[in-house]
Order: C-alpha cells, then sequence, then structure tokens
C-alpha cells in the first residue's frame, strides 16, 4: 500500500502548479483524499480533502477560490491545481487517504492512515 506524491518544484508568485497523488497496491474508490501542508505551530493542516462517497470537498481559507481538488478514479489518482501561487504556499505538500473519513472530520490529519513522501512547492520570484 502506497500513495506517490508529486508535481512539486519551484514557480514564481502568480504562477501555477498541479499535483498528483498516485496510489498502489489499492484503489482509492470511495476513499477520502487529502492534501496538508506544515502550519505553525501544528504538524500538518488540512489544505484541501475530497470526499470518497458523495464528492464533497473541503478548502482551508487560504487558498479558497486558488486551489482545485479532483480525483481521477480510473487512473487511481489524486489531483491538487494550484492557482494564483502566493510566496506563503511554500512548503512541502502530502497527500493522504483513508476509507473511513466522516466529512466532519475530513480536514485532520488524524483522520487518514496511508500518507504519500510529500512534494516540495516553492514560490518565489
Amino acid at each position: 500500500v502506497q500513495l506517490q506524491a508529486s508535481g512539486g518544484g519551484l514557480v514564481q508568485p502568480g504562477g501555477s502548479l498541479r499535483l498528483s497523488c498516485v496510489a498502489s497496491g489499492f484503489t482509492l474508490d470511495y476513499y477520502a483524499i487529502g492534501w496538508f501542508r506544515p502550519a505553525p505551530g501544528k504538524e500538518r493542516e488540512g489544505v484541501s480533502c475530497i470526499s470518497g462517497t458523495d464528492g464533497s470537498s473541503y478548502y482551508a481559507d487560504p487558498v479558497k477560490g486558488r486551489f482545485t481538488i479532483s480525483r481521477d478514479n480510473a487512473k487511481n489518482t489524486g489531483y491538487l491545481e494550484m492557482n494564483s501561487l502566493k510566496p506563503e504556499d511554500t512548503a512541502v505538500y502530502y497527500c493522504a487517504a483513508d476509507d473511513s473519513v466522516i466529512l466532519s472530520s475530513i480536514r485532520y490529519e488524524a483522520s487518514y492512515e496511508y500518507w504519500g513522501q510529500g512534494t516540495l512547492v516553492t514560490v518565489s520570484s
């Protein structure tokens, strides 16, 4: 069972990146997928998450209107489209998955069992 995150890199402010999270060893159908990054005073904060049942999604306030989460179950992959990137978006982004996340807990890292290794996003001119 493995999650592989990729797509990070160096981008200028205002630029875009698309992160991918590929699952192997299990199918992502019905799994919630979350994207997390470290936060001051915490381990990781939920940036954006998508339910595995009804497609409901969550976005942290700082990324609303700029980031879009999606999934392609046929490719066993989750995505995070990041637009209008800001220097404060610089972080290692981790993807996570779990098949028993309730919607009210979707943004909490403790809700997820499986984690990818992280991909670094650097926003700088």
